[in-house]
């Protein structure tokens, strides 16, 4: 089967044309666009459809939000998609839409060794429910059920469940962050988003600023998770560090509570753009820390294997297994 294959993220949109058989997937020509500067997925496939000739009768494609029913409405962008509407623009004899974190649990068995970075070897196994979870734009969560023979994979949006302070620290950040934003989710600390919120509670809680370096680093790139997370590698920053550390406890923490609801000991894969930018960080510790801070649950913990993921292009390597699956 031949289909055109997406991701639809709140900063990026991945399109690629796929190549299925049984198992095996091949993805050519991928492409991105930033999402807001296009005002629909429409606008996105024929742009893509011009650059690379692209006459796929079937797509499928990853979305950052609840799918139902052959439509959803994205998380963190504007758009409103309906499978019905784009096999009827473009001609396609069929349009699946799935969650994003479901699409890249459906990658995970396409993975190659290679794909993968481990944080955590646990007992090793391949085999056993297994989970995702994916900080990026926002949290993403999905789960991997075990039959005995193979992983069936399911969305979730654990990702917006009530925020956990655990220290006098935390529940100072929570009540900086309920005067923002009233109910404070995971997304609202485990994310990119998330680790610009985390730095300026810390501005706020030691009563100090941005030094002028960092200010034009987050001008300049508008990105502030990106400058803090590059500025604490580098040990520039005291406030950067500490936010960093308390950003990768946290993470830690919510992946542990993900893989104990899950029993998670064929795996907890870690995806999104800030492992796999800050792989150097999360191997530092503090991820590995608060996932194994989990009391009575701790020697559990220890037997689930963590692995980051490396490959970018596993939600289009998932969307394809999907469909082809239906």
């Amino acid at each position: 089967m031949r289909l055109l294959v997406g991701d639809i993220g709140g900063t990026k949109t991945a399109l690629g044309m796929a190549e299925t058989d049984g198992e095996l997937v091949r993805i050519s020509e991928p492409r991105r666009y930033p999402s807001a500067s296009f005002d629909s997925l429409d606008k996105i496939i024929h742009r893509y459809s011009v650059e690379t000739g692209c006459q796929c009768r079937f797509a499928s494609f990853a979305v950052a939000g609840p799918v139902h029913d052959r439509r959803t409405e994205t998380t963190n962008l504007p758009w409103f998609l309906d499978a019905d509407a784009l096999e009827a623009s473009f001609g396609f004899a069929g349009v699946e839409f799935l969650n994003d974190l479901e699409a890249v649990a459906w990658g995970v068995s396409a993975l190659e060794p290679s794909d993968l970075a481990e944080l955590h070897p646990g007992e090793g196994s391949f085999e056993g429910n297994a989970c995702v979870v994916a900080a990026g734009t926002g949290l993403g969560q999905a789960g991997l059920f075990w039959d005995g023979i193979t992983h069936h994979a399911f969305a979730t949006e654990g990702g917006h469940t009530d925020f956990a302070p655990a220290d006098d620290l935390e529940f100072a950040m929570l009540r900086h962050l309920k005067m923002r934003f009233g109910r404070v989710s995971w997304e609202r600390v485990v994310s990119g988003p998330g680790i610009a919120n985390v730095y300026e509670f810390f501005l706020r809680y030691h009563d100090c600023e941005s030094p002028a370096w960092l200010r034009r680093a987050i001008e300049e790139g508008g990105d502030t998770a990106a400058a803090v997370a590059e500025a604490a590698a580098a040990e520039r920053c005291a406030v950067c560090v500490e936010t960093m550390n308390l950003f990768l406890r946290l993470y830690g923490r919510e992946a542990g509570n993900t893989a104990l609801k899950h029993m998670a000991l064929g795996g907890v894969y870690l995806g999104g753009g800030i492992a796999l930018k800050n792989l150097a960080l999360l191997r530092q510790g503090g991820f590995l820390e608060g996932f194994f801070d989990k009391g009575r649950m701790g020697s559990l913990m220890r037997r689930m294997p963590v692995r980051v993921i490396l490959q970018p292009l596993t939600p289009l390597l998932g969307a394809a297994r999907f469909m082809a699956s239906q």
